[in-house]
């Protein structure tokens, strides 16, 4: 089977070129070595929309832009303990683009930036420290002569 080339811009150009000087598509095709098919598609998108470029559109189009992305990352560093759902409000605010929560998450993945919840906990004081400290300490020592009444 035979690989699929996509023709180059100036090879596009001289098709157009050919097919609007009044020459037909078969004469076109077996001057230049293209399978007719192929020129029929080019002219044909030629004359709808006066495009002879290629469409590069497979798959879902994106919904945020490069620029946005950006925005995401810059925001996202900034504030690294912001949630993704609280950049999604942002992008939003900023630029009029209502994203998901996990299309900012799979943005902020691509780009490295890997989202994190914040913590929920409440810092420990020094107090708290020491008195944890001390009950672990107590609770080795029982659990030793615990496990040193059991042997003998």
């Amino acid at each position: 089977m035979a690989q699929r080339k996509h023709l180059e811009d100036s090879l596009r150009g001289r098709n157009i070129g050919r097919l609007e000087c009044g020459r037909t598509q078969l004469e076109a095709s077996e001057e230049l070595g293209i399978a007719q098919s192929v020129i029929s598609m080019l002219w044909q998108r030629f004359q709808d929309d006066g495009n002879m470029s290629r469409c590069y559109s497979t798959g879902r189009p994106r919904v945020t832009t490069p620029n946005e992305d950006r925005y995401l990352a810059v925001t996202d560093k900034r504030n690294r303990r912001s949630t993704a759902s609280d950049l999604s409000r942002q992008l939003s605010s900023a630029t009029g683009t209502t994203v998901s929560r996990q299309t900012v998450y799979r943005r902020l993945e691509h780009i490295g930036l890997y989202a994190r919840r914040p913590f929920r906990c409440v810092p420990l004081t020094a107090t708290h420290c020491r008195l944890r400290l001390t009950w672990s300490r107590e609770c080795i020592v029982d659990t030793t002569t615990v496990v040193l009444c059991d042997v003998f």
